[in-house]
């Protein structure tokens, strides 16, 4: 039996998709169940969002959730409209022990976009109220360096409520970051984009130059920068 005192292991884990294309009604408790089967008490959801954009940092939120106290409608973030991210986000922080975190401009550029996604799910975990016990990553790698028992699922948020939850806490804590950023730096239209590569932030770029705020290593900003810079002869 897994508990408190069992060292921690690691799993990666693909999730099988149904014969239907992958097409599944609604996330559920399936992991979860699982997991408390198996001795662990205090399950959290890990999801991070922001690792395309140019600009603003990259989050992650974790989640442990009352299962008995499920939000009702909670489904990935993907497939909400922001109305009903920002209504099930208070209903989550309201009912769950959730934390958000972050891995800056600075960061990313330093040691990738990647491991830098996988610091803010580490930071976030490591910001819960109560230490979870086991973590249900998004994604198909696992963070290094974890100090807890984890396992990685394949479009976790899809599959279970707890990562559904911690997609949607962590995209409304970063759109809300990136509309303060955009009062901050007019013109690229971070509180619509968030960052990401759209024709009116590529042309801002190119009209009104780069911002401490975007990512130097990501090629876009990076040709920007240097255009201007030739070889010589």
């Amino acid at each position: 039996m897994a508990g408190a005192s069992a060292p921690a292991f690691f799993v990666a884990l693909a999730v099988a998709l149904p014969p239907n294309g992958g097409m599944k009604p609604a996330p559920d408790l399936v992991f979860e169940t699982a997991a408390l089967a198996r001795g662990f008490t205090r399950i959290a959801g890990v999801d991070e969002v922001g690792r395309g954009p140019l600009a603003g940092p990259v989050t992650a939120a974790a989640v442990v959730l009352d299962l008995n106290c499920i939000p009702v409608g909670l489904n990935d973030s993907k497939v909400l409209t922001a109305a009903q991210r920002n209504a099930l986000a208070a209903a989550i922080l309201a009912s769950a022990d959730c934390a958000v975190a972050h891995a800056s401009v600075e960061e990313i550029d330093s040691i990738n976009i990647l491991q830098a996604s996988h610091l803010a799910m580490r930071r976030a975990l490591a910001a819960l109220a109560l230490p979870a016990d086991h973590a249900l990553i998004d994604g198909n790698r696992m963070p290094r360096d974890m100090t807890l028992s984890g396992e990685c699922i394949v479009r976790g948020d899809a599959y279970s409520l707890s990562i559904a939850a911690a997609s949607i806490i962590a995209k409304v804590a970063r759109d809300a970051l990136m509309v303060d950023l955009a009062q901050q730096h007019p013109g690229y239209g971070w509180h619509k984009n968030a960052g990401y590569p759209t024709p009116d932030h590529l042309a801002a770029l190119k009209n009104l130059g780069v911002t401490p705020y975007h990512r130097r290593s990501f090629r876009p900003v990076h040709n920007i920068l240097y255009q201007d810079v030739s070889l010589t002869p």
